[in-house]
């Protein structure tokens, strides 16, 4: 394979085979990731609530009271924005699911937690939940598990930087196409406008 049709250069992502690997680390990736979606939607289905909205209960769930959750703490932990987060969480409050109080340290941040409903709604969910991500993860060892935990950490905080980047090489990349085009334009155009001359003297 030529170097110009490579999808990576760093050599940790390459091979004897060029980028062939990495291609189908992205192709198992996206296959996961598609059923990891699907469950997620019928688990928020179960439960009547939105994708965003199951996703925003279960992380206040694993909030500690050492560590409350409070808006920012959920859009930061979800990579979601915080105004996003807000509209949803409001939601969640007005359906009885969600509360707010005063954070102990800080009077102008606000605390989430559980009510009594959204605790029940959580744990008819679980049933649900148990079997589908034993299914899910149940074929990793341990060792395996943390191992998987700590790699998509690493690659999660670095996702949003890479769409950053996408979006610049991409603006530079169609800037210089556009800039090729016209030199390659232009010649023509001048001799259109030498015809044109000609033909009306």
């Amino acid at each position: 394979m030529t170097d110009a049709l490579l999808t990576a250069s760093k050599p940790e992502l390459l091979d004897k085979e060029g980028d062939r690997m990495l291609r189908g680390l992205l192709y198992d990736y996206f296959a996961f990731g598609r059923g990891l979606e699907a469950c997620r939607e019928i688990f928020a289905g179960f439960v009547d609530l939105s994708p965003t909205q199951y996703l925003i209960l279960i992380a206040i769930k694993n909030s500690t009271a050492a560590q409350p959750m409070g808006v920012n703490k959920v859009a930061e932990r979800l990579y979601l924005s915080g105004a996003f987060v807000t509209n949803e969480i409001n939601k969640l409050v007005s359906d009885g699911l969600l509360e707010k109080s005063p954070h102990p340290e800080d009077g102008r941040r606000v605390q989430l937690t559980l009510t009594q409903r959204g605790l029940s709604l959580l744990i008819r969910l679980a049933a649900l939940q148990r079997p589908v991500n034993d299914a899910l993860f149940g074929m990793l060892t341990r060792d395996e598990f943390k191992m998987l935990s700590q790699l998509l950490s690493r690659l999660a905080s670095n996702a949003d930087s890479a769409l950053k980047l996408a979006e610049h090489v991409r603006a530079a990349l169609r800037l210089q196409e556009d800039q090729r085009a016209a030199r390659t334009e232009a010649p023509e155009s001048r001799k259109k406008r030498r015809a044109t001359r000609s033909s009306t003297r």
